[in-house]
């Protein structure tokens, strides 16, 4: 049975389940290298246009496997830091391939969400989650730094320092409606409404040209990391002339006040 599965739950629109739900999805090295091999499939795919990510049976993602992540390969013959390093990157490589791919990537947190999970949700452009998700992210509770995986990059720039700070250095387990509260989720729904809100937000991003939708989410991203709000503007202004230039924003120019729907070639 794979470790990670994809489907197409809408036109357009490609899954990615989690699928070791005896252990609620943890980490091993085959499930990150799958995933890997997973993200780097869809990039390719250039009639893709969102992905949802989400777990199988109750949990959405519970962190490292304690029970052994595994050897990388290649690796069997090094010292216990360079091995440990090599998991280390395997894992935290998979925070920026998310943010390099070119569709926008919607989790849909089902359940437990900790650790490596954690920063798989914060690493993607939108999170719903389920009334039954829980949130942690429990690093330090395990003896280890707060700060793992991009989420100490990535959790202040969601909710702000002050709350990340305290989440990071308790590592306590918070519920769904705080998760809302915080504003690190977009939308609290009851379980069985889950995949639905995933894929009604999935339907309002292909309604886009792709690439702008393409563009948005390079920029948005970027635009965390500048260093000045002119230099967040010059970004801003080459990728709109760029954008302009493609025929599906000239025709969708001319089609504003058309009823017709709108039908977008990539081009």
């Amino acid at each position: 049975m794979a470790n990670v599965e994809l489907s197409s739950p809408a036109p357009q629109v490609t899954q990615i389940t989690l699928n070791r739900p005896d252990k609620l999805n943890a980490l091993t090295y085959d499930l990150v290298r799958e995933l890997h091999e997973a993200l780097q499939q869809i990039d390719a795919d250039q009639d893709c246009r969102a992905v949802i990510l989400t777990g199988a049976g109750r949990g959405f993602c519970a962190g490292l496997d304690l029970g052994g992540f595994g050897t990388i390969p290649g690796t069997e013959n090094l010292g216990t830091p360079q091995q440990g390093m090599a998991v280390q990157q395997f894992i935290a490589t998979l925070v920026p391939r998310l943010r390099d791919l070119r569709q926008p990537v919607i989790s849909a947190i089902n359940g437990p969400c900790a650790g490596g999970g954690f920063a798989l949700a914060l690493a993607s452009d939108i999170r719903v989650c389920s009334t039954a998700a829980k949130f942690g992210t429990a690093f330090v509770r395990l003896g280890l730094s707060g700060c793992d995986i991009g989420v100490s990059w990535m959790l202040p720039r969601l909710i702000g320092a002050s709350r990340a700070w305290e989440l990071l250095l308790t590592g306590r387990v918070f519920d769904a409606a705080e998760a809302d509260k915080l504003g690190l989720v977009t939308e609290c729904v009851p379980p069985e409404a889950l995949m639905d809100t995933a894929l009604t937000m999935a339907e309002r991003i292909k309604a886009n040209s792709p690439f702008g939708v393409w563009m948005t989410k390079e920029v948005m991203w970027s635009n965390l990391e500048t260093g000045s709000l002119q230099s967040g503007i010059d970004l801003e202004n080459r990728t709109q002339l760029l954008a302009s230039h493609t025929q599906d924003c000239r025709r969708t120019m001319t089609s504003v006040f058309s009823p017709e729907p709108r039908v977008y070639e990539n081009r």
